[in-house]
């Protein structure tokens, strides 16, 4: 079995950005897609990390209790990306294959950054596979900073 070794980033600054996308609560129609792009984007990283199952989601009952904390970024009614914002916790950012490469991702992640400081948050946390790079990257590079690290498995 695989080692898994995780961070729990934070970030406790002042936001200045204003959000360009708009990000919509999600919506049962939107659950073979959300699915579809979901798996394919944490198969990579499940399969060579040995967890299972490689493909997490398989029926809505799974997300059913979720779905008011998962926010779709939609262009022409098809997901773009997504971002769900527990709390004060940021978790499952994606973005379909098909737009990777072109910025989204730091938008969805600024978008949900700003979605739960306007719910009177202080500090926004979330946790990373040290395994997923351009994940760690990316929020290092927006003001995150590595509070802990741990061995998960």
């Amino acid at each position: 079995m695989k080692e898994i070794i995780a961070y729990e980033m934070s970030f406790d600054k002042t936001l200045e950005y204003q959000n360009d996308i708009n990000c919509v609560p999600f919506q049962e129609q939107y659950w073979n897609e959300y699915m579809r792009i979901y798996n394919e984007c944490f198969y990579q990283m499940r399969k060579v990390l040995e967890v299972e199952p490689i493909n997490f989601y398989s029926d809505y009952s799974q997300i059913k209790d979720k779905i008011n904390d998962i926010f779709l970024y939609l262009q022409n009614g098809v997901i773009v990306g997504a971002v769900s914002c527990y709390g004060n916790e940021l978790d499952d950012l994606i973005v379909a294959k098909s737009f990777q490469g072109q910025g989204i991702g730091q938008k969805l992640l600024l978008w949900g950054m700003n979605h739960i400081k306007e719910q009177s948050y202080e500090e926004i946390l979330l946790h990373v596979a040290e395994w997923n790079q351009n994940a760690v990257k990316l929020y290092l590079k927006n003001g995150f900073s590595i509070k802990k690290k741990e061995k998960v498995r």
